[in-house]
């Protein structure tokens, strides 16, 4: 008796293990469980953070110039969806015979009916498909995380997460680490009557222009910081008191604006000290025979905080229904 006992326990021992409760998903920066299938990170040339999801889907940077859109053709590539919100280089795609959609989203999270649109394209594009923000690390990996959901089955919210965090999210993005944990999936009936609208350049926003300009502004001067405040070696062309003047402009342009001046004060205020950090920093770049270092770093530091500090507060949290 015994031993038909211990016979049956062991036969159902697999059936008991397959019913185990799943883990429930980790805060950002957690264990995640494994997920369906590993995201894996791949090096391309004029291309940064891109991870393989699966043979049709992979996440990642803009391309930069010819380099990357040919390392996307060696790829196998056959659409590009970009949720940046600049506009994608339409032309230099066509010449690699890769089809552009444009369906941008912003930092506080990835809305539903713009996961649709962008889950739908990837199901029914040619592939594989090649999903890109400007960074590859942020925007692009939520996006693609909700894509998983919509069209994955095997993929759990941990899966999900895990996706962005083998991209290296920052947890600080807690809109976009919101969005798997918040997401519903959609039924097949659901997405097939998701609208296959799929643009090549999508309309955005005055502010969210400018907001992309003061973006290639920072990346910048990012590199000016890192060689000591002077024209980076690898991009000499770089001007770096004039990167500083264009990034104040744009934010003294951003202020003027109507949209921005009906904001909260606070915004104001930290638009305001973004600009003053950003002229401080231009003054000090133009200091002779040699850039003020001290002073540049003053002005950066003030320009920088203030953006983080409205970034946290008003861009980067989940938005509100």
């Amino acid at each position: 008796m015994r031993r038909y006992l211990g016979l049956c326990l062991l036969l159902l021992l697999p059936t008991l293990a397959c019913r185990r409760p799943v883990a429930e998903p980790q805060p950002p920066g957690g264990a995640a469980e494994a997920p369906a299938v590993s995201p894996e990170k791949v090096e391309l040339a004029g291309l940064h953070n891109v991870l393989r999801v699966s043979d049709r889907l992979y996440s990642g940077s803009s391309p930069e110039g010819d380099t990357g859109f040919a390392s996307l053709q060696k790829l196998g590539v056959k659409t590009v969806i970009s949720v940046d919100g600049a506009k994608p280089d339409v032309e230099r795609a066509r010449q690699f015979g890769l089809r552009y959609v444009h369906l941008p989203i912003g930092y506080d999270g990835v809305p539903r009916e713009q996961a649709l649109k962008i889950a739908r394209a990837v199901r029914d594009l040619p592939g594989p498909v090649y999903l890109h923000c400007h960074h590859g690390k942020h925007r692009a990996p939520a996006a693609t995380a909700v894509v998983q959901l919509c069209l994955d089955d095997r993929c759990s919210i941990a899966n999900a997460l895990a996706t962005m965090q083998t991209a290296g999210t920052s947890p600080h993005y807690t809109g976009l680490y919101a969005a798997p944990g918040e997401f519903r999936r959609p039924s097949k009936l659901e997405l097939d009557r998701t609208p296959a609208d799929f643009p090549e350049i999508a309309k955005v926003s005055g502010l969210i222009e400018v907001m992309i300009e003061i973006e290639h502004r920072w990346d910048h001067l990012k590199l000016v910081r890192a060689a000591g405040w002077k024209a980076p070696p690898t991009h000499p062309d770089i001007d770096p008191a004039h990167e500083a003047l264009q990034l104040a402009e744009h934010y003294h342009e951003m202020a003027r604006r109507p949209d921005v001046q009906d904001r909260p004060e606070d915004f104001r205020r930290w638009t305001t000290a973004s600009e003053k950090g950003a002229k401080l920093l231009e003054t000090a770049l133009r200091v002779r025979p040699a850039p003020d270092a001290k002073q540049a770093e003053l002005g950066y530091k003030q320009a920088a905080t203030a953006c983080t500090q409205c970034h946290a507060k008003y861009r980067d949290v989940p938005r509100k229904p």
